[in-house]
C-alpha cells in the first residue's frame, strides 16, 4: 500500500508538538524527579509487542527524558480505553481510529495525539479448501467476527461486497476456525494470522482478505487524550507523544532488546510469553507503522484516510456526522 502524502495541517500539528517540547525537554535525564509530570497510559490489551514502543519508552527512560513519569496500566477484558479516559482513570489511551471517531461523533471529546498505525492489519481469513477465493465466496458461509467496535471494518467489507453470511461472535482464539466450526475468521496480521499459520496450515492454503487492499484502510492504534487534557497540559501531551514515537523507533532498531522488554512485562503479568510469536508481532507492527520503511510520516494522521473511515462509518450507520478533522487530530494544540 502506498502511504498518501500527509497534508500540511497534520504536519503543522507535529511541528507544534515539537515546539511544545523545547522548554519541557530534560537532556540526559537531568530533570529533578519532583519536576516530572505524572501520567497514566492504558493500552488496548494485555502486554505484547503490539505495544512495544510504550514499554520501551518506559524502560529506556524516554518518558522521563521528556519530563513525564508514566505508569502503564495493564489492559485487557473489562478495561475500555474510552471509558478510562472519560472517568479520569487514564490520561492517555491507545484506541483504534474507527472507535475514536465513533465516540467523538457521540460527544466524547477525544483528540488524536499521534496516529501510530498507518496501514490496517485487520483481515478475514478463510481456507481455500472451503471454496472461498473471493469476497463473494463468503456468501452463505459462517463467519467469526469480534463484537462491538472491532466488527465495524469487517461489516463494512461484507456490506461493500453484498455478502450475506451467518455471523457468529468470535472469542479470543481462532480454535473454532481451526476445527472447521466456521468458514472464515477475523484476524490481525500481527497476531491471530501467525497463530493460524503456526498451527500447520501453509499460507498458500489460505485466502487472506486484508481490508486495506479492498479500499477499507482503517488505521488502527493511535494515542488519544481528552480535549480538556490537551488544553490544560499541552506540554505533557506533546512530551508523551514524542517520547512514545522515540520508543517505537528504538524498538524497531533494537529488536532483540525490545523483545526482552516486552517479554518481561508479559511474564510479570503472568502471560504465556512466546518469543517467536512476539518477534513476528513486532516485525508486522513495523510494517504497518512505517509502511514505506522510513519515519517521515510516523505519527501523522492522514486526512484522506480519516475521511475514508468517516465515510464508511456513515455509510454503515455507525455515525451520523463526521467530526471535524482539525479538532480531532490537533496533536495537543
Amino acid at each position: 500500500m502506498n502511504l498518501k502524502t500527509a497534508i500540511p495541517s497534520a504536519g503543522f500539528c507535529l511541528l507544534f508538538l515539537f515546539a511544545c517540547l523545547i522548554p519541557f525537554f530534560c537532556p540526559s535525564g537531568s530533570c529533578a524527579e519532583d519536576t516530572f509530570k505524572k501520567v497514566t497510559l492504558l493500552p488496548m490489551w494485555s502486554p505484547q509487542a503490539q505495544f512495544a514502543g510504550y514499554y520501551v519508552a518506559h524502560e529506556k527512560g524516554f518518558y522521563q527524558k521528556y519530563g513525564v513519569q508514566v505508569s502503564i496500566i495493564r489492559g485487557g477484558p473489562g478495561y475500555n480505553p474510552a471509558e478510562f479516559l472519560k472517568s479520569g482513570k487514564a490520561d492517555f489511551a491507545i484506541m483504534w481510529l474507527s472507535s475514536a471517531i465513533q465516540r467523538r461523533a457521540e460527544g466524547q471529546s477525544l483528540v488524536n495525539l499521534a496516529q501510530i498505525v498507518q496501514r490496517s492489519a485487520l483481515m478475514l481469513v478463510a481456507k481455500k479448501s472451503s471454496g472461498i477465493l473471493t469476497p463473494q465466496d463468503l456468501n452463505g458461509k459462517k463467519i467469526n467476527l469480534w463484537e462491538s467496535d472491532l466488527s465495524i471494518q469487517a461489516r463494512a467489507f461484507l456490506n461493500k461486497y453484498k455478502v450475506e453470511a451467518e455471523i457468529m461472535p468470535q472469542a479470543y482464539t481462532v480454535n473454532l476456525f481451526l476445527n472447521d466450526g466456521v468458514d472464515a475468521v477475523s484476524a490481525m496480521w500481527y497476531n491471530e494470522y501467525h497463530t493460524i499459520i503456526n498451527s500447520g496450515i501453509n499460507e498458500s492454503e489460505l485466502s487472506a482478505f486484508f481490508f486495506d487492499k479492498y479500499g477499507l484502510n482503517f488505521p488502527e492504534d493511535g494515542i488519544y487524550a481528552l480535549k480538556d487534557k490537551c488544553e490544560e497540559d499541552p506540554r505533557a501531551c506533546a512530551a508523551f507523544a514524542e517520547a512514545s514515537l522515540e520508543g517505537w523507533r528504538y524498538a524497531f532498531e533494537n529488536t532483540e532488546e525490545a523483545l526482552d522488554i516486552v517479554l518481561k512485562y508479559m511474564k510479570e503479568a503472568g502471560l504465556p510469553a512466546n518469543r517467536m510469536h512476539q518477534r513476528w508481532m513486532l516485525a508486522r507492527m513495523k510494517d504497518i507503522i512505517i509502511p514505506q520503511g522510513n519515519y517521515d510520516n510516523m505519527g501523522i494522521l492522514n486526512k484522506e484516510d480519516y475521511e475514508g473511515v468517516c465515510q464508511e462509518l456513515k455509510n454503515n450507520g455507525f455515525i451520523k456526522e463526521a467530526p471535524e478533522f482539525e479538532a480531532f487530530h490537533r496533536t495537543a494544540k
